[in-house]
């Protein structure tokens, strides 16, 4: 339409043939530009190895999970390992933690030993334990009580207990570089709510998103869900790359053990990789993520286009060719039509 315009404004505006083509790649350039070069431009979850830290201090399990009904005690064993040559002797300390604001799973602890959460706290129910010494190379079983109140609502708690080590004259570090810990999540059965949604959907290359990318490098997929419920969640799915109506890969969404889990009232984020992608054509990205006891399950889709930039600049070069060609022979016209009536006007 705007080509059409211009046309019939020669008619009463005096327009060269280069001038328009001149406008028309300024305008193209604009445009198409900003869009083409912009592509260039001891964790909640768990994992299979204990903590350690520079004192040469091991504990295990990482996480574990467990299920009381109020009014009941639980007991839940660590172990910790001294891997050095001389005796040592740890504080165990009690603490609660939140989901960090990083969306990894990391859990942010709060190392203040007279503070507690102000939800889910699993530190008001921890015993408190006395100082444990571990001779060179020996692994020590640690057990921790935990009291539920009979009077405890339904839902998720979670805590950490920290090994501190013990300085010659008596007192503990108690700052994260110098402890180590071994996290309790805790399941209270009742009227649980388990209410997980999806906070984003994202398809990303070196963290940019977009739905199209210059190259098919470094493509990931980004799902940040999120618990409005009074219960800790893991999680759990796959990503299908599909183009037309075959899948090319498949990924799964928090495989690991134990599966990372998304607190109460925080997000939490899985970033996978997006494989096997041609260097042009158009795929789909699809999520399917299942979670809580009744296997519920949501489903995301987003559409993405690998366009080399070679092929964007030949597409652009290619119209502005024919742009040229459409105005070379509009002005072809209007000068054929001039000399017919210049001719016309001397009979």
């Amino acid at each position: 339409m705007g080509i059409t315009k211009k046309v019939r404004g020669m008619k009463t505006k005096s327009i060269t043939a280069g001038s328009l083509v001149v406008s028309l790649v300024i305008l193209l350039v604009a445009v198409v530009t900003p869009s083409v070069f912009a592509q260039r431009g001891g964790n909640v979850g768990g994992g299979s190895t204990g903590s350690k830290n520079s004192n040469s201090l091991r504990v295990s399990p990482v996480r574990t999970d467990l299920t009381a009904k109020p009014g009941e005690t639980k007991k839940v064993i660590v172990y910790i390992q001294n891997v050095t040559n001389t005796p040592a002797t740890y504080k165990p300390i009690n603490n609660d933690f939140s989901a960090s604001t990083t969306e990894d799973g990391a859990p942010s602890i709060i190392f203040d030993e007279k503070q507690y959460a102000p939800t889910h706290s699993l530190k008001r129910f921890m015993e408190p334990l006395p100082n444990v010494t571990v001779n060179p190379g020996e692994r020590k079983a640690v057990e921790v009580t935990i009291n539920v109140p009979a009077t405890a609502q339904a839902g998720g708690y979670f805590g950490a207990i920290r090994f501190a080590p013990v300085l010659p004259d008596g007192s503990s570090s108690v700052n994260v570089e110098g402890s180590v810990a071994s996290l309790i999540l805790l399941t209270i059965p009742g009227n649980l709510v388990e209410n997980l949604t999806l906070k984003q959907f994202a398809v990303q290359q070196n963290g940019k998103e977009s739905s199209r990318f210059a190259t098919n490098k470094d493509i990931t997929v980004l799902v940040r869900l999120e618990n409005k419920g009074n219960v800790q969640i893991a999680p759990f799915g796959d990503v299908f790359v599909q183009k037309g109506k075959d899948i090319v890969y498949k990924a799964k969404i928090n495989d690991v053990k134990p599966a990372g889990v998304v607190l109460p009232d925080s997000v939490r984020k899985w970033t996978v990789p997006a494989e096997k992608l041609g260097s042009f054509g158009k795929y789909k990205i699809t999520a399917v993520i299942g979670y809580g006891q009744s296997n519920k399950t949501m489903t995301v889709e987003k559409t993405i286009w690998i366009i080399p930039t070679i092929y964007i600049v030949g597409a652009i070069v290619a119209l502005l060719l024919l742009i040229g060609l459409v105005v070379a022979i509009i002005m072809s016209l209007r000068a054929y039509k001039r000399r017919i009536l210049r001719g016309a006007r001397r009979r």
